[in-house]
C-alpha cells in the first residue's frame, strides 16, 4: 500500500516495477494518490481552490513559502484514472481498478499481480 506518495517517486516507472517485483503472486497493489476531478462545476471550483487559496493558506499555516505550490504542480503532473492503470497495465498487473474518491480529489488504484 502506497498513500500520497507514489506521485513523488523521482521515475514512476521505476518505482511502480519496484512495487509490482516485491508483491507476491495473487497479492494486491493498493496506491490512494490525489487525482483531478473532471465533472463541472466541481473540477472547476478544485481547480481554482488548489491554485489559488490552498497556497495562500498553506504558506499563512506553514509558513514554507514553496511547499503548497508545489501540491497543486505535483498533482497536475501526476498521471490518474485511466492513464495511470495503463502504467500498471503495462507491469502486467491484472484486475485493475480505478475508485475515484472525494468528486475525484483522490483516487484508490487496485492492482493484483
Amino acid at each position: 500500500t502506497a498513500a500520497f506518495g507514489v506521485r513523488n517517486f523521482e521515475h514512476l516507472e521505476q518505482g511502480l516495477s519496484e512495487m509490482a517485483r516485491v508483491t507476491r503472486k495473487g497479492g494486491r497493489i493498493m496506491i490512494l494518490e490525489f487525482s483531478q476531478p473532471t465533472k463541472s462545476p466541481f473540477k472547476q471550483l478544485y481547480g481554482f481552490y488548489s491554485k489559488h487559496i490552498l497556497p495562500r493558506v498553506g504558506r499563512m499555516i506553514s509558513k514554507d513559502t514553496s511547499a503548497y505550490d508545489y501540491l497543486p504542480e505535483s498533482v497536475d503532473a501526476f498521471p490518474f484514472g485511466d492513464d495511470f492503470l495503463k502504467r500498471l497495465e503495462n507491469l502486467n498487473l491484472k484486475n485493475l481498478r480505478c475508485i475515484p474518491l472525494t468528486f475525484g480529489i483522490s483516487s484508490l488504484y487496485i492492482a493484483e499481480k
